[in-house]
């Protein structure tokens, strides 16, 4: 679910923390501060996603309960990832200003993770952050971006292009018309090896012509933005600046995701051993495996909730990625991306990211297989990958999955956050 649907709402004033509203410049922020200072206080933490306000979103309370200062925010109303990092900026300076915070930690969740990531590339990096890539995002105002000083990436998916790409839904006919749609690729269809009710087992040539499709469809979706953007910039446009782009099949919410969420061999497992905290809190190091059950609710695109209503900028800035003929979902992962070929994804911007990193994963969804590829790009020469079995995306015990499985995930929020607590106290409270 490449967008998160259900928000935790903002906590009132308790005994472990506080909270207060600040105004930056044109946006809004919550700050969150514990109510006993100690040391851990002068470690702020920055909480952004990249679509949704995340003003009361659960890593707030949870680490200004365990001693650290968090600022959390919405980005403004904008579609190119450029002005989202300002947003970040914003937040960033604000700590920078308190006299007694020492150090500053971005914290990306799911779609959060690619413009966390984003920004820290841009203000490790400057201007040759957006070299090369498929749109040049760049502009003077992220100039001398400030630096953090570490990076969490707590159940990151593949990034806002790659899950764009993930959604498509390649029986479209018409690019921008949800009433056009053939059966060709049909993930109802029993034949296809969907099952209703219960766990389908796609055929693998079902899968790789489905993805293909799907990429099919990006390339003839990139191509007519970049029509449309040379004619925007040659005075031909239907505004000077940019244009309305609705790409429809293209939401990125659970409904709309393809493939993987009906069928549990996809997105399975991690390709190698990794720790992973157990139910009864231990760590185990092991082949990781999804625990999440089968999701056999499939959007349909006919409806203008499953529509990306972006722009001609906005869509090569956020969805436009290469890829490869061999592109497709595998049991533990995917393959045929160019992760470097946009900005708009952490697997890619990771390899240019230095400071201490630490990438978790939650088992009860599908997102979790992100933070292996990102942990093997990562140029951080001080980088951490832990998992937390049975936890749902947003972090809480996938409830679904424990059904399905007929188990117990435990406190998953507690060994979460005591996990991060952890992390963030022996590199940053000294």
């Amino acid at each position: 679910m490449g967008l998160v649907m259900n928000m935790v709402p903002v906590m009132a004033e308790g005994a472990a923390y506080s909270t207060e509203y600040v105004k930056l410049s044109h946006q809004s922020a919550v700050v969150y501060q514990p109510t006993t200072k100690t040391t851990k206080t002068g470690i702020g933490v920055v909480v952004m996603h990249s679509d949704e306000d995340y003003m009361g979103f659960l890593p707030n309370p949870e680490l200004a309960k365990r001693g650290y200062t968090v600022i959390a925010t919405a980005p403004k109303e904008g579609k190119l990832i450029s002005e989202k990092l300002l947003n970040i900026k914003a937040c960033v300076a604000y700590l920078r200003q308190q006299p007694d915070i020492k150090k500053v930690i971005l914290l990306g969740h799911s779609g959060g993770a690619t413009v966390m990531t984003a920004y820290q590339l841009v203000a490790e990096k400057g201007k040759e952050a957006f070299e090369g890539k498929l749109y040049n995002d760049w502009s003077e105002k992220l100039a001398n971006l400030p630096k953090a000083d570490g990076v969490m990436l707590l159940d990151a998916n593949f990034g806002n292009s790659v899950m764009t790409l993930l959604s498509l839904d390649p029986n479209i006919t018409e690019q921008d018309k949800g009433n056009n749609v053939t059966v060709r690729y049909n993930l109802k269809d029993t034949a296809n090896g969907y099952v209703a009710g219960g766990n389908s087992v796609y055929k693998n040539s079902f899968v790789s012509n489905y993805n293909q499709a799907q990429r099919s469809r990006l390339l003839t979706l990139m191509a007519m933005a970049n029509e449309r953007l040379a004619l925007i910039e040659a005075g031909k446009g239907k505004f000077s600046d940019d244009e309305p782009f609705v790409v429809a099949g293209a939401a990125q919410m659970r409904f709309y995701n393809k493939l993987f969420p009906q069928d549990l061999s996809l997105l399975s497992h991690t390709k190698q051993a990794w720790p992973i905290i157990k139910a009864d809190g231990s760590i185990k190091n092991e082949i990781v495996k999804s625990v999440r059950a089968p999701f056999g609710m499939i959007g349909s695109s006919e409806r203008l909730t499953a529509s990306l209503n972006t722009t001609v900028r906005g869509f090569l800035s956020t969805c436009a990625i290469t890829t490869d003929a061999n592109f497709r979902v595998n049991e533990d992962g995917l393959q045929g991306i160019h992760w470097t070929s946009n900005i708009n994804n952490p697997i890619g911007n990771s390899e240019g990211i230095t400071v201490p990193s630490l990438f978790m994963g939650m088992t009860g969804s599908y997102e979790y297989l992100a933070a292996e590829e990102i942990y093997h790009h990562s140029a951080s020469t001080d980088k951490t990958i832990a998992f937390v079995e049975g936890a749902s995306h947003n972090f809480t015990p996938d409830k679904d999955a424990e059904k399905y499985n007929n188990t117990s995930y435990g406190d998953t929020v507690k060994h979460l956050f005591d996990y991060v607590d952890n992390w963030l106290d022996s590199r940053f409270n000294k």
